[in-house]
């Protein structure tokens, strides 16, 4: 049997995701976005209300929540802005649910408990200048020496970039099979930012998500010691698909936040503005604008839930969480476009929020696997070319 009803945890966690983007984000997002910064108390306020840990298990400093709530959490921060969604993307997904399966058991005390409890923020290190989807394009090399790895090399287009205190990040361990783009040969590494030799960055100029921090990471001979490795050498490109995986599942959710809130936006100017002497709602095309947005939004959820229920079972998520991120973002960006069209004008002005939605709409189809990306995996998995199968990790199994 199907059940679409939410736990009391699950409302819980929506509940209080829903408080903190009313009361600190909503406010004043947009003069935070003109003036291309991050506000400074979302961190802190999200870290008060638990928020940075709750699908972290309680024995690591979290709440010991579901998945879903994770999703729910998503559509609610970006509901206020994309920017907020990007926390939980790159700290809870990204960053420790990754910890949290992959780790060791020093590992997971030292940097995923802080994490958890909002002590420490924590984002992830793949993309590079001249390599994002191609994941083996990556140059930066970890050598051993001794009980440490010498890292050098600069990550791109890092969200929380000059707000982490730890990086996960991705090198080469083998240079031989470097040479042969051969995957094998990256591992997975905790950097924090307090080792000599980092040095990170904000970027300007960005189109959207102007609210959210995003940056660079330079390491130049950056010592990281050892047991900072994680899992095992040769182990980082299934930890970096790992992580992506958690990442699309929290952009995905958060997607359906904002479709939801272009269509509110328009129900309720639609409602107020008036041609040809009649409210613009009783307009037929705008209509079927609205009626598009929701339409998107609600098969939207049905993906990215279907994802979190196997999540929550301990399945492996990859195909759904792929359909799920392709199709909200697809629907977000389209949502997006119609609601700049219902504003007319006034949608094309930052004097409404519609021109926000999408500028930051745009940003989703690229990251974490473009759009083309997740067609052609949507198309392996039905022609037969792709099958998943069990990960020698993953995340724990959780019931709620």
């Amino acid at each position: 049997m199907i059940d679409f009803s939410f736990t009391e945890n699950q409302l819980m966690v929506r509940d209080i995701a829903r408080e903190i983007a009313v009361k600190v984000i909503a406010p004043n997002i947009s003069e935070f976005d003109r003036a291309h910064k991050m506000n400074p108390e979302i961190l802190p306020a999200m870290a008060k209300a638990n928020l940075l840990g709750f699908c972290i298990p309680e024995e690591y400093g979290g709440l010991g929540t579901d998945y879903i709530s994770l999703g729910l959490a998503s559509e609610e921060m970006e509901y206020a802005d994309t920017s907020a969604r990007v926390i939980l993307s790159v700290h809870i997904g990204l960053y420790s649910l990754p910890i949290l399966a992959w780790a060791n058991e020093k590992q997971k005390q030292k940097y995923l408990t802080p994490a958890a409890k909002g002590e420490i923020i924590g984002t992830f290190g793949l993309t590079e200048p001249a390599a994002g989807t191609d994941v083996v394009g990556i140059q930066t090399t970890a050598v051993k020496k001794g009980n440490s790895y010498i890292l050098n090399g600069e990550k791109m287009w890092i969200s929380l970039a000059d707000v982490a205190d730890c990086f996960l990040i991705f090198a080469w361990t083998d240079l031989e099979k470097k040479k042969q783009r051969d995957h094998s040969g990256i591992s997975a590494f905790i950097v924090e930012r307090d080792f000599d030799g980092i040095t990170t960055g904000s970027i300007h100029g960005k189109l959207g998500v102007r609210a959210g921090n995003t940056g660079f990471i330079s390491m130049q001979d950056v010592e990281v010691p050892s047991e900072n490795l994680i899992y095992e050498e040769g182990q980082g490109f299934k930890i970096a698909m790992f992580c992506l995986d958690q990442g699309r599942y929290t952009v995905a959710a958060g997607s359906c936040g904002l479709i939801k809130a272009c269509r509110d936006a328009c129900i309720n100017y639609s409602k107020e503005r008036y041609t040809f002497q009649k409210p613009i709602a009783e307009h037929q095309l705008v209509k079927q604008m609205i009626a598009n947005m929701e339409a998107g939004y609600e098969y939207s959820t049905y993906l990215w839930m279907k994802a979190g229920w196997l999540k929550n079972q301990g399945k492996r998520s990859t195909k759904a969480t792929s359909l799920a991120k392709w199709i909200a973002c697809r629907e977000a960006e389209e949502s997006a476009a119609n609601a700049v069209q219902v504003f007319g004008a006034y949608g094309y002005s930052d004097e409404y929020p519609v021109e926000r939605f999408y500028r930051n709409a745009k940003g989703a189809s690229i990251y974490e696997g473009t759009r083309e990306v997740h067609t052609l995996m949507q198309a392996d998995y039905v022609l037969g070319n792709r099958v998943d199968t069990q990960l020698e990790k993953d995340l724990p199994v959780v019931n709620q």
